[in-house]
């Protein structure tokens, strides 16, 4: 496997007691899990993830479906105010910072898809039918409506290509 694909799970442990922003992805990763599964005791078990989630969705002020498709590793230092569309795709390692929405526009059904070790800044919205490519990041307050290259840094209300990552090059 790549480097580029290995999940750091590291970055979604709790790191204690009161670790708002991890436990809300566990209550979605557990959740999740079993729902994918068929017995009595995964269907209590997946109410129980639920309820988990609600009081952490209040507590962060994050609004991230259950069903969302985030991939390992997601890092959010600071949840409040996040808002994922529940159809999105989120993939491995990615960065999301407070404030940030990720949805669809007016007259589409489509969601943005945000590949592996995409950075998000405090601020910005991701809006429509739109591909996010690997090592993207996206600066505070970015209005993003157009596909983002792999490896670009975008910033800007339309955002707008204004350089390149170290991982582009590579």
């Amino acid at each position: 496997m790549s480097n580029e694909l290995k999940i750091d799970w590291s970055r979604e442990k709790p790191r204690g007691f009161w670790d708002p922003s991890r436990k809300l992805l566990k209550s979605i990763r557990e959740y999740q899990h079993y729902k994918k599964q068929n017995t009595i005791l995964s269907i209590l078990l997946s109410k129980r993830c639920v309820l988990r989630h609600l009081f952490w969705s209040v507590i962060t002020g994050a609004d991230i479906p259950l069903n969302c498709k985030i991939g390992g590793g997601l890092l959010i230092p600071h949840p409040n105010g996040i808002v994922i569309h529940c159809d999105s795709v989120i993939g491995v390692n990615c960065l999301i910072h407070q404030q940030v929405t990720i949805g669809v526009k007016r007259g589409s059904d489509k969601p943005p898809i945000l590949e592996g070790h995409v950075d998000i800044g405090a601020g910005a919205k991701i809006i429509g039918p739109i591909l996010i490519e690997r090592n993207a990041l996206i600066g505070a307050n970015s209005v993003v409506v157009k596909n983002v290259p792999a490896g670009s840094i975008v910033a800007g209300i339309p955002a707008k290509v204004i350089g390149s990552t170290r991982e582009a090059k590579v």
